[in-house]
């Protein structure tokens, strides 16, 4: 292992971020007070005893009497995160714990953080299926394309609570919600746009599936190999099934030349569009560049051709953050005890989300604030309500 020198440790110290997380950013807080024999005698033995029989008796007791309905974990083995790439189970912990501080913060709900040591897709999904009962829903995060998708299809197969991978349908859900009100603000339907995605990992195909899901006129996804096309070859499992469905005006080449006259671009790679690119785009272009920390097409360069502009960053107007979606969705999803999250759900909270705009509906203003206090209850209620329409609510 490495030994940190006398300059970075001076450097650390002198670090905010490194202050800030000194000592780690969670910790677990009793919940009822223990201050006599008798407190004792029924937090512990032997009166917890009475409720554990109850519960194995009734399973469903583990709901009202444990914290169990009102906990997530937050699993990854450490392969993708952030910009960062494959840095490990242990490098990846401030990320989870910023993960489940936001699940406190915005959702009301606890979380705790599990990095494994296993990227091989059987032993994770096996892992997080054996603790499963310990939690009410598994958040997935920051694991690798492309098998992060069979991860989270077993697990929604094999387990009976809510499973979501954030870095998919977080992202998806924010974009679907503020392209619905760019096309609101541009005096269009979201069925009157031609889309193009950079990039086809996680959140690239997850955005695209939504946006097909929910109408979108056309979209081409392009990969590091140019346009998907239905045929092409050497394409996985998901982008062939994205090519099957999208596409339609049977786009082929490079990324460029289908955005020659483009509604929308929707950047989720870190590959840079160049400014005479993005100049032949159609009037009213509505472009979305949210690689961090520097977008596929700089706000100031996106300005000068497109009616709006959106951002992964904090620092520019209609930022696409995750953290609008993901604590409201858990929200209501353990509200109702789901048993999964559906893609009904999921468009049903995009359209709560996009509809908290309402008649503020600005060029700088498509997506509400992940400070707006009205996100969380409006997209748990359109979960809830959307999980009891769909036969997954058991409470």
């Amino acid at each position: 292992m490495r030994v940190t020198t006398q300059a970075e440790q001076t450097n650390r110290n002198s670090d905010p971020a490194f202050t800030l997380h000194e000592g780690g950013k969670l910790e677990v807080r009793s919940a009822v007070e223990v201050t006599s024999h008798a407190d004792l005698a029924l937090a512990y033995t032997p009166g917890v005893a009475r409720v554990c029989s109850a519960i194995a008796e009734e399973g469903e007791l583990v709901n009202d009497y444990t914290w169990k309905n009102n906990v997530v974990a937050v699993v990854t083995d450490g392969t993708a995160v952030l910009g960062l790439g494959n840095i490990g189970p242990e490098a990846s912990l401030p990320v989870m714990e910023g993960k489940s501080l936001l699940f406190r913060e915005f959702g009301g709900l606890d979380s705790v953080p599990v990095a494994l040591t296993c990227s091989d897709v059987d032993e994770f999904v096996e892992t997080v299926a054996r603790m499963a009962p310990s939690f009410g829903g598994i958040n997935l995060e920051d694991i690798a394309a492309p098998r992060c998708f069979e991860i989270e299809r077993r697990l929604r197969d094999r387990l009976e609570i809510p499973v979501f991978h954030d870095d998919q349908h977080g992202t998806a859900i924010v974009v679907l919600a503020a392209l619905q009100n760019a096309a609101r603000f541009t005096g269009r339907s979201l069925g009157d746009l031609r889309a193009v995605v950079s990039g086809a990992g996680a959140s690239g195909l997850a955005v695209s599936r939504i946006l097909l899901n929910a109408g979108i006129g056309d979209l081409a996804v392009a990969d590091s190999k140019g346009l998907i096309y239905a045929g092409r070859e050497g394409l996985t499992p998901e982008k062939a099934a994205i090519a099957a469905d999208s596409n339609r005006a049977g786009l082929r080449g490079s990324i460029e030349g289908a955005l020659n006259g483009a509604d929308v671009f929707i950047g989720l790679s870190s590959g840079e569009v160049p400014e005479e690119v993005v100049a032949t785009m159609a009037p009213q272009a509505i472009i979305c560049a949210m690689a961090n920390p520097n977008p596929e097409v700089h706000p100031d360069i996106a300005q000068t051709y497109a009616s709006v502009v959106a951002t992964g960053r904090s620092d520019f107007p209609n930022q696409i953050n995750n953290v609008l979606a993901f604590p409201g969705i858990f929200r209501g999803a353990l509200d109702v005890r789901a048993s999964d999250i559906t893609e009904g759900m999921k468009l049903a909270a995009a359209d709560a989300l996009a509809g908290l705009v309402g008649e503020d509906l600005a060029a700088d203003y498509i997506i509400p604030s992940a400070f707006d206090t009205r996100v969380v209850p409006a997209i748990a209620e359109a979960v809830r309500v959307q999980a009891r329409a769909e036969g997954v609510a058991r409470g």
